[in-house]
């Protein structure tokens, strides 16, 4: 028989006959299609699991370093009497967009039908338009009256899950109790004052559409007794990945005894639980997928048990035990590949059309599959890595690849004069 080189038409060709679905090889056939199924289902759970793991940890990134502020500065000088001279410091150095004085602290808020905590932020007007996360996301009302009037005006600005919870819409008053007030000779009392919503803001973070509540700067000084102090300095940057680099420069300028803190220092144990998560989740699903692959294994054995009578004929008449191994890791072969590229296809399309598929199964059971108030985000979040896309790929073909050998090998290895013996 000619050889016809490696991997020749003839090879190919008997390769494909032995996966061809016949009655009397109905059992090969069965659990062909089982490991194809099993190795397209593995990769799809794997690229999209990934993906959603990468969308999730995207979505918050996003949302929280648009939201919080990338450095803080704390220190002396940033209440002493060169505030805007530190101010104007930090604001020149490379790569810093925005440097705003902020006060921070907590507050009980009281509306028509509830009572909640809150985390109350004092910021300049100026500073919150340039805070895009919620001056772009306003849903109703607007800024328009904020920090305007005596000590920067009653208008405070709240997010949509609180406005829902208390009862609340633009122009309604709340009522802020502070437990930091006055001292008094019964020890400190609290502080109270009303306010009016002058509007309602909406990042699709539900942690911050129902927990923060923004007030004019001179407004939280009074009303936490800060007096004309801030608490610290947030700053943002045009590339938060650089915090780290720009940090000992904010340091420098924000002068002697200042204390500096980047996101990832403020986050540190929050991201480092989700990368321990997403990197035992990815090995978790590269076991099922080693898992899916062994059912080839299984589909070699019975179909190399089954064409012992023709391997024998093929070797007498020329095939050689290097084309034997060729044609039964070709038809193994062939299995893994197909299931992956199968599973790589439904996982693109599932990936890609995530939210419809959300609503669609919202729609169907008439429940929310992905609440807001257990994950934080309105809505599933996918983000396809091709890179990532391409790994996983790659280690399904090879690990397909691999699992044809032994039983390959065991047909390569078959001793014509005994296949043929009792035929």
């Amino acid at each position: 028989m000619a050889a016809g080189g490696a991997f020749g038409r003839w090879e190919r060709t008997v390769a494909w006959r032995y996966l061809r679905n016949k009655r009397k090889n109905g059992g090969v056939a069965l659990i062909a299609i089982i490991s194809f199924a099993a190795v397209t289902m593995a990769v799809f759970a794997l690229i999209t699991v990934m993906s959603v793991m990468n969308g999730f940890r995207g979505e918050l990134l996003g949302r929280l370093l648009g939201f919080n502020g990338h450095v803080y500065a704390q220190g002396p000088l940033i209440n002493g009497p060169d505030r805007s001279g530190v101010i104007s410091r930090i604001r020149a150095v490379p790569g810093v967009t925005q440097a705003a004085p902020m006060v921070e602290a907590q507050a009980m808020v009281i509306g028509p039908s509830q009572v909640t905590g809150a985390i109350v932020r004092g910021v300049t007007p100026d500073d919150l338009r340039g805070m895009k996360m919620i001056s772009d996301n306003i849903k109703r009302g607007s800024i328009e009256g904020f920090g305007q009037g005596e000590y920067g005006g009653d208008i405070v600005l709240i997010g949509d899950r609180m406005a829902r919870n208390l009862g609340l819409s633009v122009g309604d008053a709340i009522t802020l109790i502070s437990p930091s007030g006055p001292a008094t000779a019964f020890g400190t009392s609290t502080r109270e004052k009303d306010y009016t919503v002058g509007g309602i803001f909406s990042v699709g973070m539900s942690q911050f559409d129902e927990s923060f509540v923004y007030m004019a700067l001179p407004q939280a000084q009074l009303f936490f007794g800060r007096d004309t102090a801030v608490d610290y300095i947030e700053i943002k940057l045009v590339d938060p990945d650089k915090a780290k680099a720009i940090k000992p420069v904010i340091e420098q300028a924000s002068g002697p005894g200042a204390f500096v803190q980047d996101w990832m220092d403020k986050n540190n144990s929050y991201f480092n639980a989700l990368q321990v998560e997403r990197k035992v989740m990815r090995l978790i699903l590269f076991m099922i997928v080693a898992i899916a692959t062994l059912n080839i294994i299984s589909a070699l054995v019975m179909l190399v048990k089954n064409k012992g009578r023709d391997i024998a004929i093929l070797r007498t008449i020329g095939a050689g035990q290097g084309a034997i191994l060729r044609i039964f890791v070709m038809a193994g072969a062939s299995i893994g590949v197909a299931g992956t590229l199968a599973g790589l296809a439904l996982g693109v399309v599932v990936c890609a059309n995530i939210a419809a598929i959300q609503r669609f199964v919202e729609w169907v059971t008439g429940t929310a599959v992905f609440s807001a108030d257990i994950y934080f985000l309105a809505h599933i979040p996918a983000k396809i890595d091709w890179t990532e896309v391409a790994i996983i790929v790659a280690i399904s073909t090879v690990m397909s690849i691999l699992a044809t050998l032994p039983p390959a090998w065991r047909a390569s290895r078959l001793d014509p004069v005994e296949a043929l013996r009792y035929e």
